[in-house]
């Protein structure tokens, strides 16, 4: 006698891993179900703003998680689980892009980019552009505890079980952040790329 779809909704994450790891497949599409936006906006972010490939890493993630689902540590929390693979394969990503260090240079010295806002207010689109851009010169780790933290609202103590790290490391990896973004966009407010939150 299998659960409702609704009942499945209903379960944490931690007890719809332990059905899917008996094999139950309503299991997995109530967990793809709640996370496939997230995960893909975080692909999105991570991988220089290619849809494409950030709905093939979220294919891969779900695949794998579906073929080994046992992989799952049951000790940690599935979000931050799920988020610490996300990252390991961005970082794998990285690895086999050479391309995008070039990429990051040709923006850099594009005289229309560097042209910033002369006084009164600042263009939203363009904001977000030149933030991204400067977020792909940061290292991965940094790159992805600021997605994580202002993209995904994701908690210090979150972030820190994904990473597999301390807190301390997560917060001086956030002011080392927002600290680089204060020097190299100098012509926009950093303080409007996290809306305030501490």
């Amino acid at each position: 006698m299998g659960l409702f779809s609704k009942e499945y909704e209903r379960l944490g994450d931690e007890r719809l891993m332990e059905l899917v790891v008996r094999g139950d497949e309503r299991a997995f599409a109530a967990l793809y179900d709640r996370y496939h936006g997230r995960l893909l906006n975080y692909f999105h972010r991570m991988l220089w703003h290619d849809r494409e490939r950030a709905r093939d890493m979220l294919q891969d993630l779900f695949t794998k998680l579906a073929n080994r689902p046992s992989s799952y540590d049951p000790a940690r929390p599935f979000q931050t689980w799920l988020f610490s693979v996300a990252n390991n394969m961005c970082k794998n990503a990285y690895r086999h892009e050479e391309v995008v260090r070039a990429a990051a240079i040709n923006l850099r010295d594009d005289p229309d980019r560097v042209e910033a806002t002369n006084g009164i207010g600042v263009d939203h689109e363009l904001f977000r552009g030149r933030l991204d851009e400067e977020l792909d010169k940061l290292e991965p780790d940094h790159k992805a505890t600021f997605v994580m933290r202002y993209h995904e609202d994701m908690a210090i103590k979150e972030i820190a079980a994904a990473f597999g790290c301390s807190e301390g490391t997560v917060k001086s990896r956030l002011f080392y952040t927002l600290k680089k973004l204060a020097e190299r966009m100098k012509e926009f407010d950093p303080n409007a790329v996290y809306h305030g939150k501490a």
